[in-house]
């Protein structure tokens, strides 16, 4: 079992950035691909990027295809999602998910562990 501990979230004016972080609350050796999902008031939960244990591939939603980018670094067991020129639509409870797909999926059912979520607002 892999427990996932976000932050970063907080408020933000439009054209903003935010970094937000993921890590497990122990170092754990297995590795995993790392993704990003957001759940909006009212919506669905989305994809909004993920990658490979390798960071050889990455995968993004069209919404934030080159103002959000993912990152990770295996030796501290954590991932980051930088998000720039945010904007109101991106207001969301964002979640950290860990994947035994290697590769890295943009398939929320391939995710097997999920963090508790951090509140991204971003206002005008």
């Amino acid at each position: 079992q892999v427990q996932l501990v976000e932050s970063g979230g907080g408020l933000v004016q439009t054209g903003g950035s935010l970094r937000l972080s993921c890590a497990p609350s122990r170092h754990t050796s297995d590795k995993y691909a790392m993704g990003w999902f957001r759940q909006a008031p009212g919506k669905e939960r989305e994809f909004v990027a993920g990658i490979g244990w390798s960071s050889l591939s990455t995968y993004y939603a069209d919404s934030v295809r080159g103002r959000f980018t993912i990152s990770r670094e295996n030796a501290k067991n954590s991932v980051h999602l930088q998000m720039n020129s945010l904007k109101l639509e991106d207001t969301a409870v964002y979640y950290c998910a860990a994947s035994w797909n290697t590769e890295g999926s943009p398939y929320e059912g391939e995710y097997a562990y999920w963090g508790q979520g951090t509140q991204v607002t971003v206002s005008s």
